[in-house]
C-alpha cells in the first residue's frame, strides 16, 4: 500500500501541479496571438493560480488533519478537472485568474503539503527518498504538461487543448483519488519521534523567508524559458523539448537529492542545490541556439531539481510530527507567493524592457538571498560544544 501511496502522490502531483506551476508557459504566445493579451497579462493568470496555491496551502494542511488526505484528494481532482474545463470558456483574463485562484486553493493548495507529509510518514526510515520520488511525478508534470500543451495548442488551439487537459485529469485522478489515505498510527510514528534541531518558533519564519526567496529565482525559467527560447525564432514544439528534457532530467535530480538529503541531512542538499540554481539561472541568458538550450536544460534540470524536495525534506525535519501538514502548509504557502512574484516579474520586466535578461538577473539576486537564509539555518541548526574552563 505504501509504494501505491507515492505512485498515486506523484501521478496527483504531475496533473495538479504541473498544471499549475508552469503549465501556461505552452500557452502565452497562443493566447496572446489568439487574444491580443498582454504577456503580463498572461503571467497574472499563472500567479492568481499560485497565489490560490500559497492560500491553499497555509489553510488546507489544517482541513487535511481533520477531514483526511482521501477527502481532500478528491476534492482537489474534481475541482482541477473542472477549472481548466471552465478555463477554456473564458474570454478576459481576469476571468482565467480567478479561475486559476481557485483551482490554486482547493485543487493543488489542497493536496501539496498534506501529500508529502503523508507520504513521509509511510516511510519513516527513508523519508527524504520517498518524498524524492513523489516529488518526480511534479518534475514529469512540470515538463510533461507545457510538453503535451504544445501538441494540443497546434491541433486544437489553446481552447481546445486546455479543455482537453481538463477531461484528462478528471479521467486519471479522480479513481486514484479514491484510494489515497494516511499511514497506520505505527508507521508515522516511527518510534519515538526526535525534536526539531531548531525550535519551529525560529525554523519555521526563516524557513518560509528562505522558500519565497528560492522559488522566486526558480520560478523566473520555469515560466519564461520556453517563451525566451521561442524568441530565438525556436518553434514551440521544439522549446516544448527542451522544457521536457530539463523536467525529465528533474526527475532522476529529485530522487537523487532526496537520497542526498537522507545521507548528509536536509539542509545540507537545500543549500548544494540552490547553489547550482543560481549559477542555472544567471547561465540561460548566455544561450541563444536550441542545441545550448537543450544541453544546458539537461543539466540545470537536474541542478534545480533537489531545491524543492530539500526544501519539502528540511521543512519535514524541521516541524514537530503532530503538527506537520499545518506547520508544512504554512512554509510552503510562501514557496507559492516567491513562485507567483518570481513569474510576474519576469514578465513585467519583459514587457518594460523587451528582454528576459532583467527578469533573470532579478532572479539570480533572490537565490544569493535565499543561501544566505539556508546558511543562517545551517548555523543554527549545528550541534554546540559545551563551554569547557581550562584548567588552573
Amino acid at each position: 500500500m505504501r509504494w501505491f501511496m507515492v505512485i498515486g502522490a506523484a501521478l496527483m502531483l504531475a496533473l495538479i501541479m504541473g498544471t499549475l506551476v508552469n503549465g501556461l508557459a505552452a500557452f502565452f504566445i497562443p493566447m496572446e496571438m489568439a487574444e491580443g493579451w498582454k504577456r503580463a497579462e498572461i503571467a497574472a493568470i499563472n500567479s492568481f493560480g499560485l497565489l490560490g496555491l500559497a492560500l491553499g496551502s497555509a489553510a488546507m494542511g489544517f482541513v487535511a488533519e481533520r477531514i483526511g488526505l482521501r477527502a481532500i484528494c478528491v476534492t482537489a481532482s474534481l475541482v482541477m478537472s473542472g477549472c481548466l474545463m471552465l478555463a477554456s470558456q473564458v474570454s478576459a483574463p481576469w476571468q482565467a485568474s480567478v479561475v486559476f485562484f481557485f483551482a490554486g486553493v482547493f485543487a493543488g493548495g489542497a493536496i501539496f503539503a498534506p501529500l508529502f507529509a503523508s507520504v513521509g510518514n509511510w516511510f519513516p526510515g527513508m523519508a527524504g527518498l520517498a518524498i524524492g520520488i513523489a516529488a518526480s511525478g511534479q518534475a514529469i508534470g512540470q515538463g510533461g504538461v507545457p510538453f503535451l500543451s504544445a501538441y494540443l495548442i497546434e491541433a486544437f488551439g489553446w481552447r481546445g487543448a486546455m479543455l482537453a487537459l481538463g477531461v484528462l485529469t478528471f479521467v486519471v485522478l479522480a479513481p486514484i483519488a479514491t484510494f489515497m489515505r494516511e499511514a497506520p498510527a505505527q508507521g508515522a510514528a516511527g518510534g519515538v519521534a526526535a525534536a526539531p534541531a531548531i525550535p519551529p518558533r525560529i525554523a519555521v519564519p526563516i524557513l518560509s523567508l528562505a522558500v519565497f526567496a528560492c522559488c522566486t529565482c526558480m520560478a523566473v525559467p520555469l515560466m519564461h524559458l520556453m517563451p525566451m527560447i521561442q524568441g530565438f525564432c525556436i518553434s514551440a514544439t521544439d522549446a516544448g523539448g527542451v522544457m521536457l528534457a530539463m523536467l525529465v532530467a528533474a526527475i532522476a535530480g529529485r530522487i537523487a537529492y532526496g537520497k542526498l538529503c537522507d545521507v548528509i541531512g536536509p539542509v545540507q542538499s537545500w543549500a548544494i542545490a540552490s547553489f547550482l540554481q543560481l549559477l542555472g539561472v544567471a547561465a540561460f541568458t548566455q544561450f541563444e541556439t536550441l542545441r545550448g538550450f537543450m544541453a544546458f536544460g539537461i543539466i540545470y534540470g537536474f541542478a534545480y531539481a533537489g531545491v524543492m524536495t530539500s526544501v519539502l525534506v528540511s521543512a519535514r525535519a524541521l516541524t514537530p510530527a503532530h503538527r506537520r501538514a499545518s506547520l508544512m502548509g504554512i512554509i510552503l504557502s510562501f514557496a507559492w507567493l516567491g513562485h507567483a512574484f518570481g513569474g510576474f516579474q519576469g514578465a513585467v520586466t519583459f514587457d518594460l524592457t523587451g528582454s528576459y535578461v532583467p527578469g533573470f538577473v532579478a532572479g539570480s539576486v533572490a537565490g544569493v538571498v535565499n543561501l544566505i537564509l539556508v546558511g543562517l539555518l545551517l548555523f543554527l541548526g549545528k550541534p554546540r560544544q559545551p563551554l569547557r574552563l581550562a584548567p588552573a
